[in-house]
């Protein structure tokens, strides 16, 4: 999560120029609607970037955490562990999810490395 939070700090200063271009241009209009009007652009172009680095499987594994489930590998009841996208694996529209308790998380995570499931 903390590379997902840098990139998404990176992509908020490439707003900055989009910033200081309406402020330049529309400043006679006041500092108030040249802002308005700087946020209304970026809002259009920055929605979709958010959404690619909020969302996306490419740049760290996606994981569901739930409390109280019951394991679907040894029946225990606990916190529930669910890896559901990363790289090459995606079960993002899975209708019946199976959460595991961490033990079984782990095992579940060493199966899907041998099988070739890229978790980095």
């Amino acid at each position: 999560m903390l590379y997902r939070y840098f990139i998404y700090l990176i992509r908020w200063q490439l707003s900055t120029p989009i910033l200081a271009v309406c402020v330049g241009v529309f400043g006679n209009y006041g500092n108030v609607w040249s802002t308005v009007i700087a946020n209304l652009i970026g809002g259009l172009i920055f929605f979709w970037v958010d959404r690619f680095i909020f969302t996306s499987r490419y740049i760290e594994p996606m994981w569901a955490v739930k409390e109280n489930i019951t394991c679907v590998d040894c029946g225990e009841t606990a916190r529930g562990y669910r890896l559901v996208a990363t790289r090459n694996y995606d079960r993002r529209q899975d209708p019946t999810p199976e959460f595991r308790c961490e033990k079984c998380s782990a095992r579940k995570l060493a199966s899907l490395r041998e099988e070739g499931v890229v978790l980095e």
